[in-house]
């Protein structure tokens, strides 16, 4: 594999950097060992769309988790191919297999009104914004 070269000052080389370079080049660039998945969060006013990318995952390898304020999105993905046909068929395999997971904090959201949606190898979660309560101004009466 070509690479380009990058000329380096010897006297500040680090290897652990060197293997944390590594690492976020193979897992991506995060800090647990589980791989993530790619995410998009847009804002609608009175709601937030997270649409999730996970190809090649079934709907009910999918498991969304809610606590302390804490969405928990994990998604397994299974081997399709027996080993024999990866070492003898395969010419080149690319394709992941694994556990995938990410964290979000929804913090202002309702909860309770989440909706998800799994369509085309995305997961849509729409979450409506805590809509804040103002008390209403009332008169009192003294007796």
């Amino acid at each position: 594999m070509l690479v380009p070269y990058v000329r380096r000052n010897l006297s500040a080389f680090d290897p652990f950097r060197e293997l944390d370079e590594i690492e976020r080049a193979f897992f991506g660039n995060h800090d647990s060992k589980t791989p993530a998945f790619s995410t998009d969060i847009r804002d609608n006013g009175s709601e937030y769309i997270l649409e999730a990318d996970l190809p090649g995952v079934k709907k009910e390898d999918i498991n969304l988790d809610l606590s302390d304020n804490i969405l928990t999105i994990t998604a397994e993905r299974h081997s399709e191919f027996e080993e024999k046909d990866k070492k003898g068929n395969y010419v080149r395999c690319e394709r992941s297999y694994g556990s995938y997971q990410r964290s979000f904090d929804t913090t202002g959201i309702d909860v309770d009104r989440i909706d998800a949606e799994f369509k085309d190898g995305v997961l849509k979660l729409t979450m409506p914004k805590l809509v804040e309560s103002k008390p209403e101004p009332k008169k009192l009466t003294i007796r």
